[in-house]
C-alpha cells in the first residue's frame, strides 16, 4: 500500500506541474515553471489526489457525493497549504481576493469547482492507467526509482527554503536601507529649509540690536562719534563672519547628507542586484506572492526585475 501511494504521489504531482505549465502557457503564452519547488513537481496535487482516493473510495460509485466530496477536501488541503506557508515563510504565494466567494484569499468557489472535477476526471478515467502503469513496474526498480526521487525532492525543498530565506533577508535589507533613503532624504529637505530661515532671523535679529545701538548711540554726545562708527564696523564685521560661517557649514552639511544618499543608494543597488538561485523562478511561479513583512519591497524588487 506504501509503495503504491508513494508512486500515486509522484506521478500525480507531476501531471499537476503540468496542469499548471500548461494553464500558465495558455495565459501568458510562454513556459512558466509553476509550483513551490524547482524540479518538475506540485505536491500540493499528489496529496490532494491521495487524499481523495483514499478518504473517498467508498464513494466512487455515486458521482455526485464524489465531487462534492473531492471540492471539500482539495479545498481543504488548498486553504491548510496557503496558511501554513504564510505562517512558516510570511509570504502570501497566492491569493484570491479578488474572486467572489473566496475565503481569506486562500480558496475561492470557482477553483474550488475546478477541483471537484478535476478530481472526478482523475478518479474515472486517469487513475486505473496509472494503477496499471504503477504495477507493471518490476517492485526493485519501482523502490531504486522512488529512492531517487524521494532524495531529489529533499534536495529540492532544501534548496527552496534557503531560497526564501534569502529573499526574506534581502526583502527586510532593503526596506531597512529604503527607510534610511527616506530619512536621509527628507532631513535633507526640512533640515535645509530650517537653516535657510534660522540664518535670515538670525541676520535679522543682529541687524535690528545693530539698528537700535545705532539710535541709541546716535542720541549721545557728539564726542561718542568715533566710537559709535568703530562699534557699527566691528558689529557689521561680526555679522559678516557669522554669515559666512552658516554659509560653510551648511555647505559641508550639504555634501555629507548627499554622499550619505551616494552611499545608500550603492547598497540597494547591491542588495537588490545579489544572485539568489531561484528567486527569479519563484516571483514568476507566483505572480500574485505578497510579503507580509516587506510587501513594498518585494514590490519595488519584481518590478526592478521584470526590467532588467
Amino acid at each position: 500500500m506504501f509503495y503504491q501511494t508513494l508512486w500515486f504521489f509522484f506521478v500525480y504531482a507531476f501531471l499537476g506541474w503540468c496542469t499548471e505549465v500548461s494553464y500558465a502557457a495558455l495565459h501568458t503564452g510562454k513556459f512558466v515553471n509553476r509550483g513551490f519547488l524547482n524540479g518538475p513537481v506540485c505536491p500540493i496535487y499528489g496529496f490532494g489526489v491521495i487524499l481523495v482516493l483514499r478518504a473517498l473510495e467508498p464513494l466512487t460509485g455515486n458521482t455526485l457525493l464524489l465531487f462534492l466530496g473531492s471540492m471539500v477536501l482539495t479545498s481543504l488541503l488548498e486553504w491548510l497549504t496557503g496558511f501554513v506557508l504564510e505562517k512558516l515563510f510570511h509570504q502570501r504565494w497566492w491569493d484570491y481576493s479578488e474572486e467572489p466567494f473566496n475565503i481569506g484569499g486562500y480558496i475561492c468557489l470557482r477553483f474550488s469547482l475546478m477541483w471537484g472535477l478535476a478530481c472526478l476526471f482523475v478518479v474515472k478515467l486517469v487513475h486505473p492507467t496509472i494503477l496499471w502503469g504503477v504495477l507493471a513496474i518490476p517492485q526493485t526498480l519501482g523502490w531504486v526509482l522512488l529512492g531517487l526521487f524521494s532524495a531529489a525532492m529533499a534536495v529540492d525543498l532544501a534548496a527552496t527554503v534557503r531560497t526564501v530565506a534569502r529573499m526574506n533577508r534581502q526583502l527586510s535589507q532593503l526596506d531597512e536601507l529604503a527607510g534610511r533613503l527616506k530619512e536621509v532624504s527628507n532631513d535633507l529637505g526640512e533640515h535645509l529649509a530650517v537653516r535657510v530661515l534660522d540664518a535670515a532671523e538670525a541676520g535679522d535679529e543682529m541687524l535690528e540690536d545693530a539698528q537700535k545701538n545705532l539710535n541709541e548711540l546716535k542720541a549721545a554726545a557728539e564726542q561718542r562719534r568715533r566710537e559709535l562708527q568703530q562699534g557699527m564696523d566691528e558689529v557689521k564685521d561680526s555679522l559678516a563672519q557669522k554669515r559666512f560661517q552658516m554659509q560653510m557649514d551648511q555647505a559641508q552639511w550639504l555634501e555629507d547628507r548627499e554622499r550619505d544618499l551616494d552611499d545608500l543608494r550603492t547598497r540597494i543597488e547591491e542588495v537588490r542586484s545579489r544572485y539568489i538561485f531561484g528567486q527569479r523562478r519563484l516571483l514568476a511561479a507566483f505572480p500574485r506572492m505578497r510579503s507580509l513583512d516587506h510587501k513594498k519591497a518585494l514590490e519595488r524588487l519584481r518590478r526592478w526585475m521584470e526590467q532588467r
